[in-house]
């Protein structure tokens, strides 16, 4: 007798439900109390959770916030959307939060999703030789080879982000004279294949330098694709002219309505010359302003406290960004700074598992409780702000205590967490228990 027969019809609907939308009951869900009719489309395209964790407020003592005030809730989803917060209902006929915490989906806003080996069988890096040009000649070497199962290994990485809470990226992708734009192309397969689970915005990344090989008609080719940043790297290191290379860079990228985003490792006086000179270009042409980024950019946590504050202030005021990804060493970054002049910071895992390096968990939740442990940020509330780097900027309470996410018409790309607060997610780096994108479970 086949083993279906002996399990009934709610139990068997649940069963392809739970598989369908990713949920289990390990994972912290409970679906006992779900109708049994009307159980898959409930899920595809309404979804209703009780016993949901929000924060409400901090509690004081002389001045001091020393907790964060939760309540449970029941929360409403629609088209993609939040549709009602409620007061709990603890017999409601909705899936069982369990009480975890209820926080805004997380953002890898650095990565390279085109080249990993995540998804494979493990492998350490290799001892490098003659800096980055060196890798340049590595990656020449080894491209062809990885791109055969690039749009896989995508996908594969992808999911790894999403078990961690994350769902959306940006993701640089090279596109030089080796691949030329098949990187590009294989990871547009994988991203296809994860539309209605994760977002991305693309960077059209010269990986081998814009000059240095000719990667020019490249990246022309590119811009007029589906991609929303001109990328670079080390300009002076690389092609050894910055400002050849940022000029091109940053006309190309008015000519196609895109942003900017160049990876910046040099920590010397170029680095500095490098930074100067976009900041005058993104002056220059105000339409740059809020779509510029310098991702790395080693070289403020190289310049005395007093050049920071003004090379910070200078990013602030045109609007410039600094991805970062909280690097551990002799390397500080000044972020605390940068925070006090309004430049926006954000976070990315980088290179996972590939020939680049060898570490990476996925985990942007990571990234801000190392940010906590370098700047001393150990208290309930500069603990539960430091949340934003992982979030894009989106907090649960703002600095008063008064809650503002979620609202009712937010977006639902929101993960559930075993926390209690933000504070503690961000300490213990505490697990994903669920990832819901536009509305959907999809971990």
């Amino acid at each position: 007798m086949n083993t279906q027969d002996n399990i009934s019809r709610k139990d068997f609907l649940k069963n392809t439900t739970l598989a369908m939308a990713g949920l289990s009951v390990s994972k912290g869900f409970s679906t006992e109390n779900l109708p049994s009719e009307n159980i898959i489309p409930s899920i595809k395209d309404k979804l209703s959770f009780k016993n949901v964790r929000l924060e409400t407020g901090f509690d004081y003592e002389e001045g001091e916030v020393i907790a964060t005030k939760t309540a449970l809730f029941l929360v409403e989803i629609e088209n993609g959307k939040i549709t009602n917060i409620a007061p709990n209902q603890p017999n409601a006929k909705a899936i069982d939060a369990k009480g975890h915490l209820m926080l805004p989906s997380f953002r890898d806003m650095h990565i390279h999703l085109d080249k990993t080996f995540y998804g494979d069988k493990w492998q350490a890096i290799r001892k490098r030789t003659n800096g980055v040009k060196g890798m340049i000649a590595l990656e020449q070497k080894i491209l062809p080879e990885l791109l055969k199962t690039s749009t896989y290994k995508a996908e594969k990485l992808i999911e790894l982000l999403q078990s961690k809470g994350t769902g959306f990226a940006r993701s640089h992708v090279n596109i030089e004279p080796t691949s030329k734009l098949q990187s590009l192309k294989n990871l547009q397969k994988a991203l296809e294949n994860k539309k209605n689970s994760f977002s991305t915005e693309l960077v059209a990344f010269p990986q081998h330098g814009v000059f240095y090989t000719d990667s020019v008609p490249y990246l022309k080719d590119a811009a007029q694709m589906d991609i929303d940043f001109i990328g670079g790297v080390d300009p002076f290191t690389i092609d050894g002219a910055i400002e050849k290379t940022i000029d091109f860079t940053v006309q190309l990228a008015i000519d196609n309505n895109k942003g900017i985003d160049i990876h910046l490792h040099e920590s010397g006086e170029s680095g500095l010359k490098t930074v100067e000179y976009l900041i005058e270009k993104v002056n220059e042409n105000p339409v740059l302003k809020g779509k510029t980024f310098v991702s790395h950019c080693f070289v403020l946590g190289k310049l005395e406290k007093t050049k920071q504050e003004e090379i910070a202030e200078k990013l602030g005021a045109s609007q410039m960004g600094i991805a970062s990804t909280i690097p551990i060493g002799s390397l500080i970054m000044p972020i605390p700074t940068l925070y006090k002049y309004n430049v926006k910071v954000v976070t990315g895992n980088d290179s996972i598992i590939d020939h680049w390096n060898t570490y990476g968990t996925g985990s942007v939740l990571q990234k801000a409780n190392l940010m906590a442990q370098l700047y001393g940020y150990n208290t309930e509330f500069s603990l539960s702000r430091s949340l934003k780097i992982a979030t894009g900027d989106i907090l649960p309470l703002d600095d008063k205590g008064n809650q503002q996410w979620p609202k009712i018409g937010d977006k639902a790309n929101l993960a559930f967490l075993d926390a209690s607060c933000s504070a503690e997610a961000v300490a213990r780096v505490s697990p994903v228990t669920s990832l819901l994108h536009d509305g959907k479970i999809v971990f």
